[in-house]
């Protein structure tokens, strides 16, 4: 009898790891997406063409056009000579799920911050800034709505084509915050 309930628990135990082994069913599912970084180029909003992206979705990882979704987590535009990113909010009838802050370094930025965050005003931008996102939210496989991030930092201003050339590195892991390069880790 003894050994029927020593076998018992072990079984029990083993069960257990597997199932931890395949997801955390009470947080995020184990982090799959190499956080990268890219090197991006944004036309202004205005005095571009139409057809051209001027704007970023993170969970896309790629560049939008705004004449055909309004869905987006950041969007660029230029006042005379003056360079600015805006988050959705700061557009008339556009949420304020997604937003902005400025960084003080790119590469010193490892983790998202969970507080100051600006929904609704555009961020002044030249070379060499860097600013963090938030993207709007989204639904998770696991059931959580949450945000994905990113940093970018400004490497090219040109007023005469009106265009932006940033690098940026995305987390599109649910749940996670880690903005170094790699697999994140939390």
């Amino acid at each position: 009898m003894r050994a029927l309930t020593s076998l018992s628990i072990g079984a029990a135990l083993a069960a257990g790891v597997l199932s931890g082994a395949c997801g955390n069913t009470l947080g995020p599912p184990i982090a799959s997406d190499a956080n990268i970084i890219d090197t991006v180029t944004l036309y202004a909003a205005s005095g571009t063409p139409v057809g051209t992206p001027s704007a970023y979705d993170i969970q896309l990882n790629q560049r939008v056009r705004t004449d055909t979704t309004p869905l987006f987590d950041f969007l660029f535009d230029m006042t005379g000579s003056t360079a600015l990113l805006y988050p959705p909010g700061a557009l008339p009838g556009l949420s304020r799920s997604a937003a902005l802050q400025y960084a003080a370094s790119f590469a010193g930025t490892t983790t998202a911050p969970t507080s100051g965050w600006n929904d609704s005003t555009a961020l002044t931008i030249s070379n060499g800034t860097v600013v963090l996102v938030r993207s709007r939210a989204i639904l998770c496989s696991y059931g959580a709505t949450v945000f994905e991030y990113a940093k970018l930092q400004l490497l090219d201003i040109d007023t005469l084509a009106r265009t932006i050339q940033f690098q940026i590195l995305t987390n599109t892991n649910c749940g996670y915050r880690d903005l170094n390069t790699g697999i994140p880790q939390h």
